[in-house]
């Protein structure tokens, strides 16, 4: 079977692709939101299960979904929907989300940085750990995404797109543990 980016980057790009051609782009942050809403619902077991039943039609899990959401939704993210519903993808909503946000953030010039640490950061430790980063990411905004990861032991570990910088004590000893098994 295909992986999950695979599958999800059509949908991605054909929903960003929309967005453009409507000049809706301004609307991207607003369809961010429902589709990381989306995702969470899929998530839910509830939904798999109605989505693995025969007797819910396309147009009633359309009509479960977009209710889920409470809100009126951009003719292209009922598109996409409808779209996912009909082809049986709906377990590839949260990969289309990821895939979307990426788009999104290079139209914008932001990049998601992923920040893990083994102890809260305060505002200003995220500021100035982000101010330190501003060398390594010319011209990009960083979004930082912080997350607590006790395995880490101390220090940080920072992801931003496929680049990785851990700093992590965790990180340390292994490399030392290598080091000292080589």
């Amino acid at each position: 079977m295909a992986e999950l980016s695979t599958i999800a980057r059509p949908y991605a790009l054909g929903l960003w692709k929309a967005l453009v051609e409507c000049q809706h782009t301004a609307q991207a942050g607003e369809v961010q939101s429902i589709l990381d809403a989306l995702s969470e619902v899929t998530r839910d077991e509830r939904v798999a299960e109605l989505v693995n039943d025969p007797k819910v039609t396309d147009e009633q899990m359309f009509d479960l979904l977009a209710g889920s959401l409470g809100q009126d939704v951009p003719a292209e993210m009922n598109g996409l929907l409808r779209t996912v519903i009909e082809n049986g993808r709906l377990c590839v909503l949260p990969e289309i989300a990821a895939q979307f946000r990426a788009l999104k953030n290079e139209s914008e010039g932001v990049a998601d940085a992923y920040i893990e640490t083994a102890y809260a950061l305060t505002k200003k430790d995220v500021e100035q750990l982000l101010e330190s980063l501003k060398n390594k990411f010319p011209g990009v905004t960083l979004n930082p995404i912080v997350s607590i990861n006790k395995e880490l032991i101390g220090g940080v570990s920072i992801r931003v797109g496929d680049q990785v910088l851990d700093g992590s004590v965790r990180a340390r000893l292994a490399q030392l543990q290598a080091t000292l098994t080589a």
